[in-house]
């Protein structure tokens, strides 16, 4: 026959639990957050300050590093 006691839940098992109903909920709270931002808040615009220092007008059919020439 069956024990009548109940079997009781270890106290890891009750921290692994919380531990996944944080992570859900930390989860849902970013994806809330996401959903709320304005669309194209993260993206980059061509012409952003990111490539300052970059020549877009070299021409690289004469540049040394595709003709093989030396500096």
């Amino acid at each position: 026959m069956a024990s009548s006691s109940k079997k009781r839940t270890t106290f890891a098992k009750l921290n692994r639990e919380q531990k996944v109903r944080e992570k859900r909920a930390e989860k849902n709270a970013r994806r809330a957050a996401r959903k709320d931002e304005p669309i194209g808040a993260g993206s980059i615009e061509i012409g952003a300050p990111n490539d300052v220092g970059l020549d877009h007008d070299v021409d690289l059919d004469k540049h040394p590093a595709v003709t093989g020439e030396q500096i």
